[in-house]
């Protein structure tokens, strides 16, 4: 099977980017496994997790279906924690996923180190493999831990200089309505309560008090959720600053005291 048959393959299913997906796939398979590749891709299986690997930021991460796929909107939240961060800072990463936050904000700032949260096993697994694959291993602890619950008591109070989060923020009755490559990612990354602020709730109640007192919050949210963040930081006596993504939609939050 050619190059420009898959693409024609993929093309006819309603692949977008046909064509660079049939390259990316002819350069990392060939034969048999190929073959099922391109089965899989034109049933609109995730072509990350065909790949097994995908790149964020500046660091390459391993995916499946354990972790939601690291997107490029999510970017501006590291961006701005390596910008901003206080020298030498200690930060907590809620529900971590594949790890990509945490580890691209470390790798970005050689002075930090982390604490990274997920409710999952696998998923939190998954992560320490990435930490290790990309040289923040020793710089990054991993809890196994509910985030819609009050952190764990291993967890010192007032001891950390920011919180990251990409936690799942959409309204529940709204994910199966998404493409059909999401339905392949797993729904407990996605689903954020009825209307899709469950975990910003939480995280304002139960976790801002591991914060140092000037400590600030970075979340990425919802494109038409920056009215609700902005409100419910105020109720909180936090400021809030909304930064857009690179399609102009409002795509991170930064609170502080």
């Amino acid at each position: 099977m050619t190059q420009q048959e898959i693409a024609a393959r993929l093309t006819a299913a309603g692949i977008e980017n046909a064509a660079w997906e049939a390259r990316l796939l002819c350069e990392h398979l060939s034969g048999e496994a190929l073959i099922q590749a391109v089965a899989r891709r034109c049933e609109h299986y995730p072509l990350q997790y065909i790949l097994g690997e995908w790149y964020f930021y500046r660091e390459c991460y391993e995916v499946s279906e354990d972790c939601l796929i690291p997107r490029s909107d999510t970017e501006i939240l590291v961006d701005a924690a390596i910008k901003i961060l206080p020298n030498g800072a200690r930060f907590l990463d809620l529900c971590t996923g594949s790890g990509c936050v945490a580890i691209s904000t470390l790798a970005g700032r050689t002075d930090t180190v982390a604490t990274a949260v997920d409710l999952f096993p696998k998923t939190l697994a998954l992560a320490k493999r990435n930490a290790s694959k990309n040289g923040v291993g020793a710089r990054v602890d991993f809890i196994c831990h509910d985030v819609l619950t009050p952190p764990p008591a291993s967890l010192e109070r007032s001891g950390f200089d920011a919180i990251l989060s990409n936690p799942p923020y959409i309204q529940n009755d709204i994910v199966p309505t998404l493409q059909r490559e999401v339905g392949f990612e797993p729904s407990a990354a996605l689903m954020g309560g009825a209307d899709g602020l469950d975990f910003y709730r939480a995280i304002l109640e139960k976790w801002c008090v591991l914060l140092k007192p000037q400590g600030l919050l970075i979340l990425e949210i919802g494109y038409d959720q920056g009215k609700a963040l902005t409100d419910l930081a105020a109720a909180h006596g936090y400021s809030c600053v909304i930064k857009k993504d690179f399609s102009g939609n409002d795509r991170i939050v930064i609170l502080q005291k």
